[in-house]
């Protein structure tokens, strides 16, 4: 049986680099840092004081006061991006209600909500605390929002999977359509947790850099002198629709869905197994899926979180996978720009990848400036790079050994 196809025909996102989709690119095309000291929250004792936040964004412009005090950020920026990618789009989703789904990942969920909760128990006890409590704060309740905002009726899941979580949301709603039971699908990851909880959890964890005094250089994926990784939030939503349903009704095709692979490390809470090998499987069974040879990806759009055994372990995978040819294509972490949005990260670097292929620009890896001798491939230092690219690989690994892997490709 011919599997169905799947092409992306909208894209949207709000995160630190803008508030839309063209705001983003143009970012990522000057290597503009989202990074910036965290403000709303004392971080006086904290030991890194600074991540990559949303900026200029009013929730009343997208909800009424009541309805955005009772839902919680991550849930909001989903919305916010499901509207934004449906109108790229323009799919008429009151006309296909039944045929088009909802597949939205998040790590952690609405945190804030869970602190305030935490808070208002231990002062002022269990009769005070919020009867939206648990609804505002589940990590499913993206899915269920944007499904109830945009009227889409269709197959309705949630994926946790930490950082990996919007990656395998959106390849999770690509076999739904390739399995016909869906004809499109609203797919991608929203997080914001950057909060006193969110933020000092890493810090002990000694996940993040601590570059206090050099912020807007903090995050330098495979660089010399990484150390650590920069908390991000925000969401992306991609517009999944089957080929012949799009091209029937006219749609403009950004991208093709080509691959998806996944595995499990099976080895650490939170540090990747030795050489990456279990990235190398999920990018061996994205290339399968895909139906392509190693020889055919023109850039890779590395997970990269700016951490020593993340990247050692990535480059070690992309050489064991891709042999000779790791040294010929292009790959860059457009993490150095957004900081780390955790389980919406692969969400966002799937609008890029898609956008990569629209414009034939690849973004840079900013903040590169000391070699590491285990990271030694061509990461497109500091400044975009004009290149024709006909395919994009885009990775996300996350806690728990959740391996996630996309391939685009250009229609």
């Amino acid at each position: 049986m011919t599997k169905r196809r799947v092409v992306i025909t909208g894209v949207g996102t709000v995160n630190p680099l803008g508030l839309n989709p063209a705001d983003y690119w143009e970012g990522l095309m000057t290597g503009r840092s989202g990074v910036a000291p965290v403000e709303h929250f004392d971080v006086t004792e904290f030991s890194t004081r600074f991540a990559a936040q949303i900026k200029g964004l009013n929730y009343e412009d997208h909800f009424d006061k009541k309805e955005a005090r009772r839902t919680s950020k991550f849930v909001m920026l989903a919305v916010i991006a499901a509207r934004q990618a449906l109108e790229d789009s323009g799919y008429d989703v009151e006309a296909n209600a039944n045929r088009i789904g909802v597949e939205i990942g998040s790590g952690i969920g609405g945190l804030e909500i869970l602190e305030e909760a935490c808070i208002t128990l231990a002062e002022r006890g269990p009769s005070k605390m919020s009867p939206f409590t648990v609804p505002m704060m589940i990590a499913d309740m993206a899915t269920g929002m944007v499904s109830m905002k945009t009227g889409a009726k269709g197959p309705n899941s949630a994926t946790v999977t930490a950082c990996a979580s919007s990656t395998h949301a959106i390849g999770n709603a690509a076999k739904i359509i390739e399995r016909g039971q869906a004809d499109a699908m609203i797919a991608g990851g929203a997080e914001s947790c950057v909060t006193p909880v969110g933020l000092g959890s890493f810090c002990a964890a000694r996940s993040l850099s601590q570059r206090n005094d050099d912020i807007m250089h903090a995050c330098r994926p495979f660089d010399g002198e990484r150390d650590g990784f920069v908390m991000g939030e925000g969401a992306g939503i991609v517009i999944l629709e089957e080929y012949e349903s799009a091209k029937k009704r006219g749609a403009t095709i950004l991208a093709e869905l080509v691959g998806y692979g996944s595995s499990g490390d099976a080895y650490h809470l939170t540090a990747p197994a030795p050489e990456g090998e279990g990235a190398q499987r999920a990018m061996k069974a994205a290339l399968e899926d895909a139906q392509m040879n190693t020889v055919d990806v023109d850039y890779v759009n590395a997970h990269g979180t700016s951490t020593k055994l993340n990247d050692k372990n990535e480059t070690a995978a992309m050489k064991a996978v891709f042999g000779d040819h790791a040294y010929k294509f292009a790959v860059s972490s457009t993490k150095s720009m957004t900081g780390h949005l955790l389980g919406a990260a692969g969400a966002i670097e799937a609008v890029a990848a898609v956008q990569v292929l629209q414009n034939q620009v690849v973004p840079p890896t900013i903040n590169y400036e000391h070699k590491d001798p285990d990271c030694d491939l061509d990461y497109v230092p500091n400044v975009a790079r004009e290149m024709k690219v006909n395919s994009v690989m885009s990775n996300s690994f996350g806690f728990g050994g959740h391996n996630a892997v996309l391939i685009f490709r250009r229609v």
